[in-house]
């Protein structure tokens, strides 16, 4: 790489050119921000070390200067955050380990977020060979004893891997192949964070192959072992392990070759810290959790039946998701994504694929509609044994498309539906009092407003009272 343009982008980075213009300290730009600039990424997190004043009280300078707001990170460690008024922007500001520049360097984890930059002069540090490994996209450890001081550092080789496609050097991946057990010691809390980075990056399949190789992804994740034992079959090409990571792929893919609106929608934030994206790609490598247990051969055939495998796998997937430390919130989107990976399928297969139809599952999937519709086509895609022909993979597709256009289509008129009865007036037409009784009927009645057999207050009421006959 040419040195001075990743010089020129530092002295052209306003924020950065304001702390050095008006603050007199020695200040380095370090880790994954200066890894970013060389790889022409865009930076909003920008991680500095100052030299000559306590970080505490030199990030509050910070904050007035900007008007941004103040935040203690971790006051023993002196890690501080500056959030910038945009709240897009924001800065994390320590001191350098035992107050040296040589020593933080050598105390992080890997060379490619060990390179720093003076502000001021831009003069480049780089003690481990971090511009090096990046011009030959390689991930490489600076010391192996910074992966025993803190293993989640074990997890970041693989996130780093997701993210760049790097190649992980050999040496390394012995080093996690001897320490692999390590993974259970950071809190769980850290842990998952770090996975909904690995699931963000576009090369979070082959990272989960690359922890699969070096025995730390049953460890996080057991039932890896259970999938690994359903071989391929004659829907399935592949036994159900290597199907569950090519989904993750085919759903990379499709995003990659998604419009822009697909994209946007995919690319949010809503749950979790983490786009939905990166939580599809969990949920695609759960979505066959319940296969396991649902699994039996039929002995005149041969062929292998999975029933009620999604609803199964939904419920198997709260505990293993609780226990890593996912929020409610995250949890209902995965889960939802597991007990739904195949509705869309069995939309698309209804004998006539009408507008009501369609309607229905825009309603019943809501902002949820294009993640389902994607995991459905990715497991499609990821699904060739004997009996599916590339015919039947194009037809769904083609058919799961439509769907698609529809429900971006629908999206520019569609309004919320009306509700057209409250409990009390149920209970008044029922004569009833509260009671699991009023919570089906009002279920109900919701599922017949979205399938389009009750549009209005009459429609409701009868059909109140019809369910009373029932």
């Amino acid at each position: 790489m040419n040195i001075q343009i990743l010089t020129d982008k530092i002295k052209n980075d306003e924020i950065l050119n304001n702390i050095a213009s008006f603050f007199p300290n020695k200040i380095y730009l370090v880790g994954g921000s200066v890894r970013d600039y060389i790889l022409g990424k865009v930076v909003y997190d920008r991680d500095l070390i100052v030299v000559d004043e306590d970080a505490g009280s030199f990030s509050k300078k910070i904050a007035d200067f900007f008007q941004g707001k103040w935040i203690p990170l971790d006051v023993e460690n002196k890690i501080y955050r500056v959030v910038l008024p945009d709240k897009l922007n924001y800065l994390d500001i320590t001191n350098p380990i035992e107050d040296s520049m040589e020593q933080d360097i050598y105390r992080r984890d890997l060379t490619i977020n060990s390179i720093a930059i003076d502000i001021k002069s831009a003069k480049i540090l780089d003690l481990a060979g971090g511009l090096d490994d990046i011009l030959n996209k390689k991930i490489r450890g600076v010391r192996d004893s910074n992966f025993m001081d803190d293993p989640l550092r074990i997890l970041r080789i693989f996130r780093f891997y997701s993210l760049s496609g790097f190649e992980i050097d050999t040496h390394l991946i012995d080093v996690v192949k001897e320490n692999n057990a390590l993974i259970l010691k950071p809190a769980k809390e850290r842990v998952e964070y770090e996975l909904m980075k690995l699931f963000g990056g576009k090369y979070a399949d082959s990272a989960l192959l690359k922890m699969d190789e070096c025995g730390i992804l049953e460890l996080i994740f057991p039932f890896v072992k259970e999938l690994k034992q359903v071989p391929p079959n004659l829907h399935h090409h592949l036994d159900l392990f290597h199907h569950s990571v090519e989904t993750i792929r085919q759903v990379q893919l499709l995003y990659d070759t998604s419009s822009e609106k697909v994209r946007q929608h995919m690319d949010c934030v809503d749950f979790g810290g983490a786009s939905r994206l990166a939580h599809l790609k969990l949920a695609c490598f759960m979505h066959d959790i319940g296969k396991f247990s649902t699994w039996t051969i039929e002995e005149d055939t041969g062929r292998h039946r999975f029933i009620k495998h999604d609803d199964v796998g939904a419920k198997l997937a709260k505990p293993i998701l609780r226990k890593l430390c996912f929020s409610n919130k995250q949890i209902e989107y995965l889960t939802l994504m597991i007990k739904k990976h195949m509705y869309p399928t069995a939309v698309v297969s209804s004998p006539e694929l009408s507008e009501k139809v369609m309607m229905r599952f825009v309603r019943k999937m809501e902002d949820n509609a294009i993640d389902n519709i994607l995991i459905a086509q990715a497991d499609r895609l990821s699904a060739r044994g004997p009996e599916i022909t590339q015919e039947i993979v194009d037809e769904n597709i083609s058919s799961l498309n439509k769907l698609l256009s529809f429900y971006l289509e629908a999206l520019e008129t569609l309004k919320p539906l009306p509700k057209l009865l409250d409990g009390n007036e149920v209970m008044q037409i029922l004569n009833i009092s509260p009671s699991p009784l009023l919570g089906q009927v009002m279920k109900a009645l919701q599922e017949a407003q979205i399938a389009g057999d009750v549009v209005s207050k009459d429609d409701a009421v009868a059909f109140v009272k019809n369910s009373r006959m029932g």
